[in-house]
């Protein structure tokens, strides 16, 4: 007996939204379902800015022009929510010196 071997083509085949999620099909016939709430940009817009999406990234990637936002087939995979803003801005351009002393 012969082992059939499938290969994981996690390139994107397909994006549809609910007024909650957001599903990615992938080439190989997985579906990714996310809650909208970690992607604010997609959660505000309206369903005609969600529904404008091209495949970027050779395949492994979609892009909202509308919306300057960019998700991967493997952050998905993964389950990672878009960073919130609060926690971008402090990472960016904050150092031990210029940080609030904490109150004790």
């Amino acid at each position: 007996m012969g082992i059939l071997a499938l290969t994981a083509d996690e390139r994107v085949a397909g994006v549809t939204f609910t007024k909650d999620t957001m599903s990615v099909a992938l080439r190989d016939g997985r579906i990714i379902t996310v809650p909208l709430v970690w992607y604010p940009r997609l959660l505000n817009a309206t369903m005609r800015q969600r529904k404008n999406w091209q495949v970027a990234g050779g395949g492994y990637g979609i892009h909202w022009p509308n919306l300057d936002e960019d998700l991967s087939t493997e952050g998905l995979l993964r389950g990672a929510p878009a960073p919130r803003s609060d926690q971008a801005k402090t990472r960016v351009g904050t150092t031990r010196q210029n940080r609030r002393p904490e109150k004790t």
